[in-house]
C-alpha cells in the first residue's frame, strides 16, 4: 500500500491512495486554510471506518442487521512520554441482542487500524532530492 502526499502551497497538500486522492489541510488557527481535514483527524477517520466495516462485514457473515451501526472517536495526541488516547463510541441497533453486542464490541478490537495503533511502529526514513518541475 503507497500514499503519496504533494504540497499545494501553504499547508494543503493533496494525498493519492491508490485510484483516490483527497485534500489534507490544517485549520485556520494553525496556520492552514481548512480546506481539508486535518492527518490526525484522517488518522480517527481511519479508525471509525475500519471499525465499522469490520463489525459489519462480521455481522454480514452472521446475517445481522447493522444498517444502523455508527462509530465515534475522541482522542487526544500524544504529548511526550505519554500515551495518545482514544475514547470510542460504538452505538449498535436496539434489536441487537446482548451477546451479540458483545461479540459485536470484540471484533472492533481485531479492525487493521485499531491493531496497528495498538501495536508499535518501525519507520525507515531515506531523504531524496528532487529538482523543481
Amino acid at each position: 500500500m503507497r500514499a503519496v502526499s504533494t504540497s499545494q502551497g501553504g499547508l494543503r497538500h493533496l494525498v493519492k491512495v491508490g485510484d483516490h486522492q483527497l485534500v489534507t489541510d490544517e485549520p485556520s488557527d494553525k496556520g492552514g486554510a481548512g480546506s481539508g481535514p486535518s492527518p490526525l483527524e484522517l488518522l480517527a477517520a481511519s479508525l471509525v471506518s475500519c471499525t465499522a466495516i469490520t463489525m459489519q462485514l462480521y455481522a454480514q457473515r452472521k446475517g445481522w442487521d447493522l444498517d444502523d451501526l455508527q462509530v465515534e472517536a475522541d482522542f487526544q495526541p500524544a504529548e511526550r512520554g505519554a500515551l495518545t488516547q482514544f475514547e470510542m463510541v460504538l452505538s449498535f441497533p436496539d434489536h441487537l441482542t446482548e451477546e451479540q453486542v458483545a461479540k459485536l464490541k470484540v471484533i472492533a478490537a481485531k479492525c487493521p487500524i485499531h491493531r496497528t495503533l495498538e501495536g508499535e511502529a518501525i519507520f525507515s526514513e531515506r531523504v531524496e532530492r528532487r529538482a523543481r518541475a
